[in-house]
C-alpha cells in the first residue's frame, strides 16, 4: 500500500507538513533504513518533527516578552543490543537523511541483512485531542488582553496584592515516526499553559503565590471560571504565606493534599520505575517485581491516554500507542515503564513510554500522567485523625536520588494540623524521606484523587517533557519535616 492512500487524517496533515514539501516519500525512508541495515542492526527509526511555539508574558501591565518560533528537523536512530547510535539534522532533505543513515549504521557489525518494507500508515485508536492548528485562533492583542484580564482579576481579589505576573504559552507540534518494522505513524499535538505569580505585601513583608494550568487543548479552555480558579489559588497562597509562622521540625504525621502534591510521588517513586534505571540495576526498585514496595491500598498508575491532559499522547515518540499501565497495585510492584530498547533487553512489554524532547534527542522511558488511585477515606476523615502534624498542599521543588530513593521537597503552601483541624499556615517546611519507605507509611488514602491543573515539566538526562502528576489526599504516619523550630 502506498502511503498516499492512508485513511489516517493525522497522517495526511503531517505528511503535507513534514514530507511532501521536502520531497520525502516511502522510497526515501526505505533507502535510509536500507543503508542502516547494510550493517547488522536490531532496529532503526526516523523521527520527523515540526513545532510551532508562541509565548507571551505580562508584568504590571507591560508586555515583557513575546516570542514566536518554528522548528523542524529529523532524528535518525539505530539500536544494536545495548548500543544506540543517533544523528539529527534541522534540515529535512534527502541528503541529510542519507548522511545521517550512514552515520548511525556504524554501531552494527559488518554482517549485512536484506531490508525492504512496505510502509502502511496505521490508524491510531487513541483520539485524545484535536489536531487543528489553533495558534492563530486568537490575535496577538487578544492574547495580551487575556493576560491583562488575569492581572485585573488578581488585583481585585485582595488589596494586599502588590504585583502580578502572568504568562501564556502555546505549542502546535506535528510528528511522524517511521521504523524498521514497517510502522509509519503520525501525531498532531496541541499544548497550552497559563502561569500566574502573585506577590502580596503587608507591613514590609512580601510573599509569593503561584498557580496556573492548561493541557492538550486550545485557548478556549481558559474560561473565566478556569482563570478565576487559577487567580484565587495564587492569591490565597501569597496571602496565607504573609501570615505563616516558621515550620516545625522533626518526625511527624504529614497529610498531603490531592493533585499537585503528586509531584512527590512522581519524583520519589515514578522515576525509579522507569525501565532504563531498572535494567541497569541503579533503581531502588530494581529486581522487585512481585514484591511489596508500598502499603496495602497504594495503587500507582501511569496513563498517557487520558483525553486533553498535559502528559497525554496519542502515540509516544517511538510510534507506540499510549495506554494505562499499573505500576504498583495494592502495594505490590507490577512493572516498569518501557521504551522499545529497554523492553527488548528486559524481555518485557513495550508500554508506550518512549519519550523525547525533540528530534535532536533520543527517546528514553519516561512518565506521562502518573498518579495514585483513590482510596475510601474522605479528606475530612484523614485530617480529623491527626492530633498533631502538617498539611502540605503545594510544593516549590525538590531533589531525588534514584539509586537510594532519598528525597527532599520544599513546600510552598502548608499548614499545621492541630487536634484534627487545619490551622496556622507555616513557611519553610521541607519533607525529607525515602520514596519506598514513605509508601509503606501511607495509612489512609482519600477518595479524591485528581491530576494537577496542567503545569508539570519533567527533566531527565538533559531533556524536558510535559507531564501530569496526581494523587488523592493521603496520610503518611511518619515523615521527617525540616523546619526552623523544634
Amino acid at each position: 500500500m502506498n502511503i498516499n492512500n492512508s485513511k489516517n487524517n493525522n497522517f495526511h496533515i503531517a505528511k503535507n507538513i513534514l514530507l511532501d514539501p521536502f520531497g520525502i516519500d516511502e522510497n526515501t525512508i526505505n533507502k535510509a533504513i536500507g543503508i542502516i541495515f547494510s550493517n547488522k542492526i536490531d532496529y532503526a527509526d526516523l523521527y520527523f518533527q515540526y513545532a510551532l511555539r508562541e509565548s507571551w508574558s505580562l508584568e504590571e501591565g507591560i508586555v515583557k516578552t513575546g516570542n514566536f518560533s518554528i522548528n523542524h528537523g529529523v532524528g535518525i536512530r539505530s539500536i544494536s543490543g545495548e548500543k544506540t547510535a543517533f544523528s539529527y539534522s534541522d534540515s529535512i532533505s534527502l541528503d541529510s537523511i542519507l548522511k545521517s543513515s550512514q552515520i548511525v549504521r556504524s554501531i552494527g557489525n559488518s554482517n549485512s541483512s536484506s531490508y525492504k518494507k512496505v510502509y502502511v500508515p496505521s490508524v491510531i485508536n487513541n483520539n485524545l485531542y484535536n489536531n487543528s492548528n489553533f495558534i492563530n485562533s486568537l490575535s496577538a492583542n487578544d492574547k495580551v488582553n487575556l493576560l491583562e484580564k488575569i492581572e485585573k482579576m488578581a488585583k481585585g481579589c485582595n488589596p494586599l496584592v502588590s504585583q502580578v505576573m502572568a504568562s501564556l504559552a502555546a505549542e502546535y507540534e506535528v510528528i511522524i515516526v517511521a521504523a524498521s518494522d514497517g510502522k509509519i505513524v503520525a501525531d498532531i499535538r496541541p499544548l497550552v499553559r497559563i502561569s500566574i505569580t502573585v506577590i502580596s505585601e503587608k507591613n514590609g513583608r512580601r510573599e509569593i503565590g503561584h498557580s496556573g494550568g492548561g493541557g492538550r487543548t486550545d485557548f478556549s479552555f481558559f474560561s473565566d471560571e478556569i482563570l478565576s480558579s487559577y487567580v484565587d489559588h495564587a492569591v490565597k497562597e501569597s496571602i496565607n504565606n504573609l501570615e505563616a509562622i516558621p515550620a516545625p521540625a522533626g518526625e511527624m504525621i504529614v497529610v498531603l493534599g490531592n493533585g499537585w502534591p503528586g509531584i512527590l510521588l512522581h519524583e520519589a517513586v515514578g522515576h525509579g520505575l522507569e525501565g532504563d534505571f531498572n535494567r541497569k540495576g541503579s533503581s531502588v526498585f530494581s529486581g522487585k517485581i512481585g514484591e511489596r514496595v508500598a502499603n496495602k491500598g497504594v495503587t500507582v498508575i501511569d496513563n498517557g491516554s487520558i483525553p486533553y491532559k498535559r502528559g497525554s499522547l496519542n502515540i509516544d515518540d517511538e510510534g507506540n500507542e499510549t495506554k494505562s499501565n499499573i505500576l504498583i497495585e495494592d502495594g505490590i510492584l507490577c512493572g516498569y515503564m518501557q521504551d522499545i530498547m529497554n523492553a527488548k533487553l528486559m524481555n518485557s512489554n513495550i508500554t508506550g513510554n518512549g519519550r523525547r524532547e525533540s528530534f535532536a534527542h533520543i527517546p528514553l522511558p519516561r512518565m506521562t500522567n502518573t498518579y495514585m488511585v483513590s482510596g475510601s477515606s474522605t479528606p475530612e476523615e484523614i485530617v480529623s485523625s491527626v492530633s498533631n502534624g502538617i498539611y502540605a498542599v503545594n510544593f516549590a521543588g525538590g531533589q531525588v536520588d534514584i539509586t537510594s530513593g532519598k528525597f527532599v521537597f520544599s513546600t510552598s503552601e502548608a499548614y499545621l494540623i492541630e487536634k484534627g483541624k487545619i490551622t496556622t499556615p507555616i513557611k519553610g517546611a521541607t519533607l525529607i524521606g525515602n520514596g519506598p519507605e514513605v509508601m509503606k507509611q501511607v495509612s489512609m488514602i482519600g477518595n479524591d484523587s485528581k491530576l494537577d491543573s496542567g503545569v508539570g515539566m519533567c527533566g531527565k538526562d538533559g531533556q524536558s517533557v510535559p507531564v501530569g502528576v496526581g494523587m488523592p489526599t493521603i496520610k503518611i504516619d511518619k515523615l521527617t519535616v525540616g523546619g526552623t523550630t523544634n
